[in-house]
């Protein structure tokens, strides 16, 4: 073991001379203990509503979508160049508008999604949200039906088996003049996707009866695609623009939802920042127990020194030290942050009301990253906490030391 080693933990595990020395060193640890804990446990609830948030996001979207395409014969033809892209696992025809909603005496503004059921199931998990209908009931009658989000059905207060009226931004010249174009449509189910803004605003018909209704040039028409690997977004996306030209616009499902995104990471960010100022008061107080441990040994350093220690063995001596201290603090932190997680993972200390978040419980997805970032940025802050003190401790006289100590 070497000399410095060796006398940093006689240092620590001596008796003082009082409990203040003692005290001062449980703060430090104490203080490193819980801002490492706290920072983690706080990294992975923000990560388990963000891996949450993505998953609801990708299940209603798909990977890929592609503007562009004008008509069926447009959709079919670019529906083949797009499933010929290596990487692109399925593609599906949409057609998307706005209008507006209307039942008994509730108007409601909505986006309106014209879908063929086979395909689009290939690209995204509607399928898998319908909580109640049938996706079958939108051809079945001679009113064309549509799926509505709960949020949207309860606003409007449709429910399946009503029939409401949409209204289409686009006028059509009548005798009488130009008049709002309306289509009756017969709720056939309502969907649960977990996302707000797509429960409260999103209407899903058959992509033929929205293409009769919206008419070829009042909604944005094209393709969405599902990949192999979603991780390839941004390159097959880099490759569709170059293949298709300008006159198509393709978008990752990153790139649709960027603001969300960019304010999730934000809010990460900024967290880990405020977090971090715990483990630096934590760091302080490291210092000051190393200062006063400095004073309380100035005659043990001249002691030292008189017998041939180099300012640099105790130097090292005092940093050995300050690093076993932060180290105590980091390793039990860790243990209490993933200890955190896993309580409120496993069980329900904080419940969350289903009809606002769509959850009950508080996601927890611990980053091994983010973990080593919490533990690397902990370490550095204890280590440069620890230099002053040494340096101080090493410029000691040692004949001041042995006289005065």
């Amino acid at each position: 073991m070497p000399l410095e080693l060796f006398i940093a933990l006689r240092y620590l595990r001596a008796k003082r001379k009082g409990l203040f020395a003692f005290v001062t060193t449980a703060i430090g640890v104490a203080g490193v203990t819980v801002g490492v804990a706290a920072l983690i446990t706080t990294l992975s609830v923000m990560n388990g509503f963000q891996s949450d948030i993505e998953k609801k996001i990708i299940g209603a979207q798909a990977h890929l979508t592609i503007y562009g395409a004008y008509g069926k014969n447009g959709q079919e033809t670019l529906e083949k160049r797009v499933a010929a892209e290596p990487g692109v696992a399925a593609v599906a025809p949409f057609m998307l508008g706005q209008a507006i909603a209307t039942y008994r005496n509730q108007t409601v503004g909505i986006v309106i999604k014209g879908l063929d059921p086979e395909k689009e199931f290939k690209v995204n998990d509607l399928g898998k949200t319908l909580s109640e209908g049938s996706w079958n009931d939108l051809k079945t009658s001679s009113v064309p039906g549509i799926v509505l989000g709960e949020e949207l059905a309860r606003n409007l207060g449709a429910w399946p088996g009503e029939t409401i009226v949409l209204i289409s931004p686009k006028s059509v010249a009548t005798p009488l003049g130009l008049l709002p174009k309306m289509q009756k449509f017969r709720v056939a189910g309502l969907l649960h996707t977990g996302y707000y803004e797509y429960d409260s605003t999103m209407g899903y018909a058959d992509l033929g009866a929205v293409r009769k209704f919206l008419g070829v040039d009042a909604g944005a028409s094209g393709v969405g695609a599902r990949l192999v690997r979603l991780d390839d977004a941004d390159a097959v996306a880099k490759r569709l623009r170059r293949d298709l030209g300008p006159e198509h616009v393709v978008r990752t499902y990153a790139q649709m939802n960027q603001t969300l995104f960019r304010a999730l990471k934000l809010e990460k960010t900024v967290m880990f920042i405020i977090l971090t100022l715990i483990i630096l008061v934590a760091s302080l107080n490291i210092a000051s127990t190393l200062i006063l441990r400095s004073v309380e040994k100035t005659r043990d350093i001249g002691l030292l020194k008189a017998m041939g220690a180099t300012p640099g063995q105790i130097k090292r001596i005092f940093l050995a030290e300050g690093f076993m201290i932060g180290f105590s603090g980091l390793v039990m932190g860790l243990g209490l942050g993933l200890l955190l997680c896993w309580i409120i993972k496993t069980y329900p200390i904080v419940e969350l009301p289903g009809d606002i978040y769509y959850l009950t419980r508080v996601p927890v997805y611990v980053n091994p990253w983010d973990v080593a970032a919490v533990m690397g940025v902990g370490l550095l802050l204890a280590i440069l906490a620890t230099l002053y003190p040494a340096s101080r401790a090493a410029k000691v006289d040692p004949v001041q030391a042995i006289h005065y100590g």
